[in-house]
């Protein structure tokens, strides 16, 4: 779990440092100001949703595939409800502003998402039960 969540912090601040090296050379057309705010979401979010599900599984290894969608359906949520929530706020009146917005949004939420389903691959082991070959 610590090696997670090491993993975690190293890929949100390269994360925010390419955010911040397309902000200074590109300025808000490519990236929103609310970008940063974003990026602490989904590393909040998935710091969350993964300690969650291991304490789940924890609780009841048997329990993995249930524990595991129900984060997935959790993250999809939340974040179509962060999304919804900006657009009623007034981001459908920014003009392009929304599309920056929109595009940072969603690449973090697949690079984020990307990374648990890494992490829980490369630690799927685990979670294998032994297979017995019967003749």
């Amino acid at each position: 779990m610590v090696r997670f969540f090491r993993n975690l912090l190293l890929l949100t601040v390269l994360l925010y440092g390419i955010l911040y090296l397309l902000h200074a050379r590109f300025g808000t057309m490519v990236v929103h100001p609310l970008a940063a705010y974003t990026l602490g979401y989904f590393a909040l979010l998935t710091a969350i949703i993964y300690w969650v599900t291991a304490r789940l599984v924890r609780a009841n290894p048997d329990n993995f595939m249930g524990a595991y969608f129900g984060s997935m359906v959790v993250r999809l949520l939340l974040s179509v409800g962060l999304v919804l929530l900006y657009l009623y706020r007034g981001g459908a009146h920014e003009g392009n502003g929304r599309w920056a917005f929109l595009g940072v949004f969603f690449l973090l939420y697949f690079i984020y998402t990307g990374f648990e389903i890494w992490a829980i691959l490369s630690n799927l082991r685990p979670f294998s039960k032994p297979s017995v070959i019967t003749e």
